[in-house]
């Protein structure tokens, strides 16, 4: 009895003996906190239920329930097609080109519902590199199992009954903290070559080990990446960043020969030790917000990542003559158009980058209306916690980071008594001794321009 049970938890050989049939898996057997649910996934598969449709909740929020983890999404299978989803529901939308899902809205909260999938793809549009275009064949479940990217993401829960229904002994690899590719992986990242991503995603993130056979054709299909419309390519990278274990994805990423092409020039980042630091320190940053439950910028996350080429930029207009606030907006052109091409960055990040770079150089003006006026910069607190970044990684004086974090906290008169100790930076960008080397005409000339980043 003892050796059927382990069996049974394990996965046993069930899979191999019938592919169709799943291993089913009891509370006991399972262990899924019932609390971690949604209420809203919940009413979601009860609906379809009492209509007569299979649903189940899928995917990443079945694995992360197996883990003891709250999952921050629910996704759900049925049998029932997107528009018969659609009709049971009051707010609920079909989108997806490649393949269609209906998203079920409840207040901020999304439900997104996916119709099993058939098991094969052979007949659906491909480009020339094997990408699936789209593919709308619906199927069984046993073949909606199949297609699922991960042996670990391939398990089915069913509230109602509260069980998991595992087709490819997923159970026990979340056990053995073991990351598989079901079927051939070179065939599956041919299909789909994000997978290539989520795989070093779900690696850093989960602690796991990625399988032997997963693991092998990963650096030599890499390439494969670059076929990804820039959209998706962006969406995963954002999962990546904001999954709270950043820096460990990153590192995974650069060990994997992924790295190349998404984030340029961030390999020579990282080996100049101020760089290195910076980007460090951002990324541990962002993954105690995302741990602590605080909200995290993405502009914030991206500007981090690509200050040092601005830097680097910046710099190098300004060695040309440039004065430094035109410098550092032509730096920032030139960065962002390189980084759209690959990350298709959405215009609202774009923009919060921008203002958190612009903010730097004034920063150092800390005489007159200067810093009062920045203070009620609606970006103010992102472009001081990357002040402070710049400070502790040692590419600023701490000094500056201090004199601004008293002056936030001060009074009026503590303010006064700020601005009197410390009549000007040294360095400061705005310096009437750098504006006029080339005469009162450029400096009229260049004030509209730092006027247009506030």
């Amino acid at each position: 009895m003892i050796k059927k049970f382990i069996k049974r938890i394990l996965g046993g050989n069930k899979k191999a003996e019938n592919p169709h049939q799943p291993v089913v898996l009891g509370p006991q057997e399972h262990g899924i906190n019932p609390q971690l649910l949604s209420s809203h996934a919940v009413r979601v598969t009860q609906t379809l239920q009492e209509n007569g449709f299979k649903a189940f909740v899928v995917g990443g929020a079945v694995r992360d329930l197996l883990l003891g983890v709250k999952p921050k999404d629910f996704d759900v299978a049925t049998n029932a097609t997107p528009e018969q989803v659609k009709r049971l529901f009051r707010r609920a939308f079909i989108i997806g080109k490649r393949f269609q899902i209906v998203h079920v809205m409840f207040g901020q909260e999304i439900i997104e519902v996916t119709t099993f999938r058939g098991a094969s793809a052979d007949a659906a549009p491909k480009d020339e590199h094997g990408r699936v275009l789209r593919d709308n064949t619906f199927g069984e479940q046993h073949e909606d199992a199949v297609r699922r990217d991960f042996t670990i993401n391939a398990m089915y829960y069913d509230p109602a009954a509260q069980t998991v229904l595992d087709y490819h002994n997923g159970i026990a690899d979340i056990r053995n903290k073991t990351l598989r590719i079901i079927g051939a992986p070179e065939a599956r990242y041919r299909e789909d070559p994000v997978r290539l991503l989520r795989v070093v995603r779900f690696a850093a993130k989960l602690g796991f080990t990625i399988d032997s056979a997963t693991r092998e054709p990963i650096q030599v299909m890499a390439p494969l990446i670059n076929n990804v419309p820039a959209a998706r390519v962006f969406d995963e990278m954002l999962k990546l960043l904001m999954s709270g274990h950043a820096l460990a994805c990153l590192q995974q990423l650069r060990k994997e020969g992924l790295h190349h092409g998404l984030l340029p020039l961030l390999d020579v980042v990282l080996e100049q030790p101020l760089g290195e630091k910076f980007v460090t320190l951002a990324l541990e940053n962002t993954d105690e917000r995302v741990r602590q439950g605080k909200g995290v910028s993405p502009g914030f996350l991206f500007a981090s990542l690509l200050w040092h080429q601005v830097l680097e930029k910046w710099n190098a207009y300004k060695a040309a003559g440039e004065f430094p606030i035109p410098a550092l907006h032509l730096a920032a052109d030139d960065v962002l158009n390189t980084q759209t091409e690959k990350l298709a960055l959405q215009r609202r990040i774009a923009t919060d980058m921008r203002d958190i770079w612009a903010m730097q150089p004034r920063f150092e003006r800390r005489t007159g209306k200067s810093p009062y006026k920045l203070l009620e910069h609606p970006r103010m607190r992102a472009g001081y916690d990357f002040l402070l970044l710049r400070c502790e990684s040692g590419e600023l004086d701490a000094e500056l980071g201090q004199w601004w974090t008293d002056f936030i906290a001060a009074d009026g008169p503590g303010r006064e008594e700020l601005l009197a100790r410390k009549p000007r930076a040294e360095g400061d960008a705005s310096a009437p001794k750098k504006r006029r080397r080339r005469g009162g005409r450029s400096k009229n000339k260049a004030a509209p321009v730092e006027g247009s980043a506030t």
